[in-house]
């Protein structure tokens, strides 16, 4: 990538049991204090901003690729992460979407508790802090924190001047990660998940958390920056083929690869940092969703989940 304002990191998970049962080996090789993996038996090789061999834990992973990021939203910018890859490969593990508590901390647990910690040592700003959870299925945005039933909380993007609005979304004022994860959890249980071949709880949706921060000095009204942190559990990239998937859960397949290339055409093209050159935000309403937390002044990680069975 020529722009340090987006990045990529691949990260390679363990091989799961189903795998191992069915005589599947490990096809990825990663290079050794390099951030390049390699495919076993070839010579090809890609290069990332960071790669995660099936070895590195929930706790690494964050403060490697992940961490430094929370900085960026208190200096006024937007950040988005995205967890991008085929079903079953571990987006929705190394989001931590599904947090419960008990397993080990995920991205989004491990952001709300940095993002207050870092609240507490500003002492002469005053902070606020809202969230809202959103869903896009068959492109159709729904609402996840509403308290209507599922049929009445769609949303719709509004295009304000430069920025978008999400007209009647929820947006919940919380004072600590606990209150933050609360909402993420419920939330959570409204998500559209399904059965395919490859995945008994594959998510069929794409899964939108956002955090909010509203910061000012205390004493100078002209500090004031509102800044978005969007942590993004894409729907699993699929082909029909693999998961078998017939009739609904077919044209939901259809409807996620859609959403999928557009977004990474939107990636690409903020990648090659060609001054000018058109963006295909409007293409899906995933990327128009994202439109201001992409590209710009914003930063964006893409988190490459891979599964390493060959």
């Amino acid at each position: 990538m020529c722009d340090d304002t987006v990045r990529v990191a691949l990260r390679i998970r363990p091989l799961v049991e189903s795998e191992v049962n069915r005589g599947c080996q490990m096809c990825l090789d990663a290079i050794p204090g390099e951030p390049q993996v390699r495919i076993c038996n070839t010579d090809k090789a890609f290069t990332y901003n960071y790669v995660f061999s099936p070895d590195v834990g929930q706790e690494e992973f964050y403060n490697t690729a992940i961490k430094r990021l929370v900085e960026n939203i208190f200096q006024g910018y937007n950040v988005t992460v995205l967890a991008y890859g085929q079903t079953g490969s571990g987006k929705t593990h190394s989001m931590g979407t599904n947090y419960t508590g008990v397993e080990e901390k995920g991205i989004i647990p491990r952001v709300a508790f940095d993002i207050f910690q870092t609240i507490e040592s500003k002492k002469n700003w005053s902070h606020k802090v809202t969230v809202s959870f959103m869903e896009l299925y068959q492109e159709q945005l729904y609402d996840l924190l509403s308290d209507k039933h599922k049929s009445q909380s769609i949303v719709d993007i509004r295009e304000d001047g430069k920025s978008i609005r999400i007209v009647g979304v929820t947006e919940r004022e919380v004072t600590n990660a606990k209150e933050t994860l609360e909402c993420l959890t419920q939330g959570s249980l409204g998500r559209v998940t399904g059965a395919t071949a490859m995945n008994a709880h594959s998510s069929r949706s794409h899964a939108i958390f956002t955090i909010c921060i509203h910061q000012q000095k205390m004493d100078d009204s002209n500090t004031a920056t509102i800044a978005k942190f969007h942590l993004v559990d894409l729907a699993g990239s699929e082909r029909s083929k693999k998961t078998q998937a017939t009739g609904e859960r077919f044209k939901e397949g259809v409807n996620i690869n859609k959403g999928l290339l557009a977004l990474g055409n939107v990636i690409s093209q903020l990648g090659e940092g060609t001054s000018g050159s058109y963006i295909g935000y409007r293409d899906s309403k995933l990327t128009r969703l994202l439109q201001d937390s992409l590209g710009g002044n914003s930063m964006t990680l893409m988190v490459a989940c891979v599964s390493p069975a060959g």
